[in-house]
Parts: C-alpha cells; sequence; structure tokens
C-alpha cells in the first residue's frame, strides 16, 4: 500500500491519500484529542502530541500539526500510524463506523432558517454541494452550512481550511463571490 500526500494551502495541514475509502458518507473533523476517542485512528495521531487536528474526508485524512512541529519529522510517523491502520482494515470508528457516534451540535454556530428563505436555503445548498464542497475538499476540507439570515449565510470551514491562512479570501473572494452571483439575495458570507 501507498498512501500520497499532498499539500494544502494551509502550510500546519497536510492531506493523505491512502487511495481507498476513508468516509463512505459525510466527513468528521476532530479538533482535540477527547473527540479523537471516538476513532483509533484519530486517536492515535492524536497521540503523537504534535496533532492539533484530524479531518476524515471521502478518500483523504487531513491532519493539522502543532506550530514549532516539522513536517520532516511528523510526517513519516503520520503515514505509519496511516499504513498500519488501511492495512489492518482496522474500522475507522469504535463501534465499526460512525452511525452511533453523536457530535454535539454548537447551538451558538447554528443561525434558524427562516421558512419563508426555504428557496433561497434550497438554492444555497446546491452551489455549495456542487461547487463549493468538491473544491474545498480537494484542498482537505470541507464546509459546513451553519445558516441564512437577512442575506448572510453563515458557514464553518473545517479540516486543513479551517486554519488555513487563506480562509478569509476563499470565504470572501470565492464562496461570497459565487452565492452572491448566483443568488442575488446573499449579501454577505461569514464564518462562524
Amino acid at each position: 500500500m501507498f498512501i500520497e500526500t499532498e499539500t494544502t494551502p494551509n502550510p500546519a495541514s497536510l492531506k493523505f491519500l491512502p487511495g481507498q475509502t476513508v468516509m463512505a458518507s459525510g466527513t468528521r473533523e476532530f479538533t482535540s484529542p477527547e473527540d479523537a476517542e471516538a476513532s483509533p485512528l484519530a486517536q492515535a495521531l492524536f497521540d503523537t502530541g504534535e496533532v492539533t487536528n484530524v479531518f476524515f474526508g471521502a478518500d483523504f485524512v487531513s491532519v493539522s500539526k502543532a506550530p514549532g512541529v516539522n513536517w520532516p519529522d511528523l510526517k513519516p510517523q503520520v503515514v505509519s500510524i496511516l499504513l498500519d491502520h488501511f492495512v489492518s482494515q482496522a474500522p475507522l470508528f469504535i463501534g465499526g463506523d460512525a452511525s452511533g457516534i453523536s457530535v454535539p451540535a454548537d447551538d451558538d454556530l447554528v443561525v434558524e432558517d427562516d421558512p419563508a428563505d426555504a428557496d433561497i436555503v434550497e438554492q444555497i445548498h446546491e452551489l455549495l454541494e456542487t461547487r463549493v464542497r468538491p473544491a474545498v475538499a480537494g484542498d482537505g476540507g470541507d464546509i459546513a452550512y451553519r445558516g441564512f439570515k437577512d442575506g448572510v449565510v453563515y458557514l464553518t470551514l473545517q479540516g486543513a481550511c479551517s486554519g488555513c491562512p487563506s480562509s478569509t479570501a476563499t470565504l470572501k473572494n470565492g464562496i461570497e463571490g459565487l452565492l452572491k452571483h448566483y443568488v442575488p439575495e446573499v449579501v454577505e458570507v461569514r464564518a462562524t
């Protein structure tokens, strides 16, 4: 088995491609060792003591390193952990899959959609799914919709994108421009 690596726009994150499915559906982000207890793979990566974020995508794992850690030192450890996991065909989550794991919603990060805006919200979701998510996944991350209110779309960047120095430019120049172009009711995009 060979695990490819790709750089991301975030210098603190690398994208690891094991050449097979990582998550059959959805994505999952781990931002602390406590979060990682749900996944033996994420926990093993955090156990290095040098990892600050692990993100599972459809066919990749993004790993973010702690400040002061050098990728040439950490990368072989990460590759070794990933190889051990995928070669042994160990389950990604305790219990075999993510179906029994609840991820607590941060209600402070969710804006309730007005039912009168249902058509607008549907257009936003369609654009996020077809145009934005594939591009963000290419950079080792994901985007989560958090709501639409008074012309403002609230989004959360995850994985390699969450701490990326260019995330503001991605939101403002990329996603906001796209949404404003196709959905005139959108006046702004804000990160949550």
